[in-house]
Formats: structure tokens, sequence, C-alpha cells
């Protein structure tokens, strides 16, 4: 596959910072390293990203790194003491992290005022954010869809990562799947949905949302599985908080080298 190896690369990453800190949040980030790929590695130069799920931060931190935003010896420092990489994004020093998020349900609301500015401006550019299902369990995201179909931001475009789990359970069983394209379509939006880990199809798709100008903010629903490439995590609640040990790490990354070919 033509972005095999990239994934797997960016895996091993994540994993190599989350053992290293011995932290949580790895599920979360490899079901949407994939999505963060076709945005940021793919991105044009007046383009704008948030990521909203601020919990999946070291996806962000290793996509950046990859892309030359983020120097090599800043991920050393990763959830350490003074760092400019703390465990969720936090807007230190680097341009492409304009904003703090982690507490969820401001992204949207950020990535559609960026809109909106760059339609009073008349400036180019698409205003990406990538939000969680479960974060469109949140008032505020639904206060910053209305006013971008509202205010007819089509450079607006939202990516879901639907990877259907929680914090606390299912997302569906929480307070119902609010992440469905139904739910989008009816107040305005227009929606698609890919496969999250197939990265040609989200450039594909990319590329249709981006290009009609018809006054609709776009929506991608990306179909995803948390733990997304560890066998594992994959589909398992528990991997929103866990740590590995360093038998698991082993074995993680065993099964990337296996599955990526890296």
């Amino acid at each position: 596959m033509e972005h095999e190896k990239l994934q797997g690369e960016l895996r091993k990453k994540i994993l190599s910072l989350h053992k290293m800190a011995n932290s949580g949040h790895i599920g979360c980030s490899l079901s949407c390293i994939d999505i963060m790929i076709s945005i940021l590695k793919y991105k044009e130069p007046d383009d704008s990203f948030i990521l909203s799920k601020g919990h999946a931060a070291t996806a962000l931190y290793t996509i950046l790194n990859e892309i030359g935003e983020i120097p090599d010896e800043a991920m050393d420092t990763f959830y350490k003491n003074a760092t400019t990489l703390p465990a969720h994004p936090a807007a230190l020093k680097y341009p492409a992290i304009p904003f703090a998020t982690g507490s969820l349900g401001h992204g949207l609301p950020l990535a559609s005022g960026i809109a909106k500015a760059k339609k009073l401006k008349g400036a180019a550019g698409t205003s990406y954010v990538l939000m969680s299902d479960g974060e469109t369990n949140e008032g505020t995201t639904w206060e910053g869809a209305h006013f971008a179909v509202a205010n007819k931001l089509d450079n607006l475009l939202v990516f879901i990562d639907k990877n259907r789990l929680q914090g606390f359970g299912n997302t569906a069983d929480i307070l119902g799947d609010t992440a469905a394209a139904k739910v989008w379509d009816a107040i305005g939006f227009e929606v698609m949905e890919v496969d999250g880990h197939n990265i040609n199809a989200m450039l594909d798709a990319r590329q249709i949302m981006t290009g009609n100008k018809n006054g609709k903010p776009k929506l991608i629903i990306a179909n995803t599985i948390k733990g997304k490439g560890i066998d594992y995590m994959e589909n398992k609640m528990e991997w929103h908080y866990l740590p590995m040990s360093e038998a698991q790490y082993n074995d993680a990354l065993n099964r990337i080298k296996i599955d990526y070919n890296v």
C-alpha cells in the first residue's frame, strides 16, 4: 500500500512516546493518526488545523514532527516538566498548534471562527478540525455547527474520528449516535463517510469536499478502530486509559512490524 510504511512508522513513534512517559490515551491516538496524515501531510499553505480531541496529542505531535513542524529534540521532552508537548496540546510554541485543546467541544467552535474570519477577509484555505464521535455529545459542538450552517462556511471541513467508544462505554449507549450522517445532514452539513484508515479514500473525499463551494459546511465521518494496528488494544475501552508494560510494548512493536512492514 502507498501509505503503509508511514502509517506504521508513526504508530511506532506514538507507542514510543507513551512508553517513555508511561502514559495512557494510546488507543485514541492510534484510531486517528491516519486521519491526521490525510490532513496534515497534504495540507495547503493557507489551511489551518485544530485537533479538538486533544487527548490524542501524541498522534498530533508525531505527524507534526514528520512534516517538520516540531523538531526531534522536542519529542524527547514529551510529558516532562517544562515541556512544550504536554499530554494535551497547549498553545505554547508551535504555529501548527494555535489553541490548547482537550476540554472537549471547543474545537469546532474555534474552527468555525477561523473559517468565518477567512470569509470576512477573503482569504484562501480550508479550516480543518478533527473531533471524536463522543465529542458530538457536547452542547458547544452543536452551537458551533449551527453557526457554521448559518454563516455558510463551506471553507470548514470537519472530520469525526468515529471509533464508537468514549471514556465510559460505547458511544451509542451513552447519548446515542450523535455522529450519524443523518443528524449532520439534517442541520445543513454536506456529509460523506469513509474508511478512516484508508488515506487515499480520505484524500479523495477531501478533494470533493473542498472543491464544492455550495454554501454548506463539510463533514467527513471517518469510520475507525480504537487502538488500530495493535490487536490487543483494538476496540477495547480500557486502552483509552492504560499505559503499556514492557512486554505489551514489545508485542505492539512486533505487531506493527508484521502488519505494516516497518
